[in-house]
């Protein structure tokens, strides 16, 4: 017999590292800090009675809300073209889509309709990749090493948006339009980037096998495993998979309405994906992002508003590097436990703040140091934010559904996430200019509900295979057993396709998976 090869993860780890790419490129499309550039209220505001421009709330809002509509639409435009191009394909068709979209804002002049149809073009591939990334991780990584790797995807995006803040920080003094073009165009280059994966971006091999291309699926997975094409390992995990994955697709081609189907509780699943998205974008981590300057003012701070962001930018940072060692050590039912609490902590002392608006003249003592408190507390609400429920809802989102209804059920939670972030970002400033920060309340109430149906409806998935996240589900273990339940569904395929192998080894014909 021969000399069975050691397998590594390296090509999937690079593999992973390069896609997460397309969560990197977009998130930090057109930062806040570009809105109050004078150069850019210049050629996009409007002049005012006083002789000078300003940008008024409906640009603002106009400017913001067309990019978030172009992501909600993103995400689940790419359930068609995830399913019909492949992942691959998908993955180059919305990065071309989005490099585009910054092309024409990077190229606008004076036109604010060319500047808010490029953000909706750019808005349509952020939303389909923030999507397909998940989607394409969940596929192609490990099982021991596939919630490190989504991690990685909202590393990729918390690093990028720290870095749209640093160069808001560099360029906002430049006098031309150089102050907001380089922070805007820059993201050309990250687009370029990912479209050259096409030179050697492979397809999923779970999207090839369910296609019927087997061949194809074996040459992926022996590079993703490291090992020759004629390796035993590559004819074990072939046959795995493909049993796994025809006894999980019963039921032919799925529609939208599968993805809320009772069958094997797949409601459950696109439900749990949505909820997890509803409930990140509403624990509180947004709201300093959209309202940190007055918050800081109010704290008695004299920060600009381009330093608080560089400030909150690198704790998430700082922030998201345990979360790729936890999310395996811990677990996700214990990461998104914990966070709930770290982060309900770190919204406690608010009464402390003066009014916003305040003069920092009239700040009292109790103002002051209850600001300084305050500020700590922020810092840790962001700081637990980026361990826990930032990657998490993502992880789970790239692991939890059938191939059948893979891309849709992913589609959905990503639609979630970005709705709610458009929602969010525009009511924000409204609630929180009639009650200031007692909106962290709400807040608040939104992470003890958070861990409450954590505990109740999110069952733990570290360290299973996607197929065996989907035998977990269709035992209908309950979620607090979670942790200790053990598959069945891979023990079988391992044990047919050796029984298939010794047949082949015999000169006999093995039993095909029909």
């Amino acid at each position: 017999m021969a000399v069975r090869a050691v397998p590594t993860n390296r090509y999937a780890i690079q593999l992973a590292i390069f896609i997460a790419f397309g969560g990197k490129e977009g998130k930090s499309l057109m930062p806040n800090g570009c809105l109050i550039m004078p150069d850019f209220i210049r050629r996009f505001g409007e002049l005012g009675d006083n002789g000078e421009f300003f940008l008024s709330s409906s640009r603002q809002s106009i400017i913001t809300s067309l990019l978030s509509a172009g992501t909600f639409v993103g995400a689940l435009a790419q359930a068609f073209t995830s399913d019909r191009f492949g992942r691959r394909g998908s993955i180059l068709i919305w990065s071309g889509i989005f490099t585009i979209g910054v092309a024409i804002q990077t190229g606008t002049t004076f036109s604010i309709v060319q500047l808010t149809i490029g953000r909706f073009v750019a808005g349509l591939g952020v939303g389909a990749l923030s999507a397909i990334v998940p989607l394409y991780n969940g596929e192609t990584a490990p099982k021991a090493l596939r919630g490190t790797m989504l991690v990685l995807y909202q590393l990729q995006i918390i690093i990028g948006i720290f870095l749209s803040y640093i160069l808001d920080l560099a360029t906002h003094r430049i006098s031309n339009s150089a102050s907001w073009r380089i922070p805007v165009g820059l993201q050309l280059l990250l687009g370029l980037i990912l479209l050259s994966g096409i030179f050697f971006l492979p397809e999923s091999p779970r999207h090839l096998l369910g296609t019927g291309r087997r061949e194809e699926a074996r040459v992926v997975i022996s590079s993703l495993n490291g090992v020759p094409e004629d390796d035993e390992l590559v004819d074990e995990l072939v046959a795995e998979l493909d049993y796994a994955i025809r006894a999980e697709n019963e039921g032919g081609k799925a529609t939208w309405a599968e993805c809320f189907s009772t069958r094997n509780n797949l409601w459950k699943r696109t439900v749990n994906g949505m909820m997890l998205q509803f409930i990140q974008q509403l624990n509180g981590q947004n709201f300093y992002y959209y309202y940190g300057d007055t918050f800081f003012q109010s704290a008695g701070t004299e920060l600009s508003p381009y330093v608080i962001q560089v400030i909150l930018g690198g704790v998430s940072v700082i922030g998201t590097l345990p979360a790729l060692h936890l999310i395996e050590s811990w677990g996700r039912r214990k990461s998104l436990l914990t966070g709930a609490i770290l982060e309900g902590a770190g919204l406690v002392g608010h009464f402390t703040l003066a009014p916003p608006g305040t003069p920092k003249s009239e700040l009292t003592k109790r103002n002051k140091q209850g600001g300084d408190a305050l500020i700590a507390f922020a810092v840790l609400q962001v700081f637990s934010f980026s361990i826990f429920w930032g990657p998490t809802p993502w992880v789970y989102l790239g692991e939890s559904f059938p191939l059948r209804v893979r891309p849709k059920s992913i589609a959905l939670g990503s639609a979630t996430n970005w709705l709610w972030n458009f929602l969010l970002s525009f009511f924000s400033p409204r609630i929180s200019a009639r009650i200031g920060p007692l909106i962290l309340l709400i807040f608040f109430g939104m992470l003890s509900f958070g861990y409450v149906y954590v505990y109740l409806f999110i069952p733990e998935t570290k360290g299973l295979s996607l197929e065996e996240v989907d035998e977990m589900y269709r035992s209908g273990v309950k979620p607090w057993n979670s942790p200790s339940w053990q598959p069945h569904l891979t023990i079988e395929a391992h044990e047919k396709a050796l029984k298939d192998l010794h047949h082949q080894e015999k000169g006999s014909t093995p039993e095909l998976v029909a």
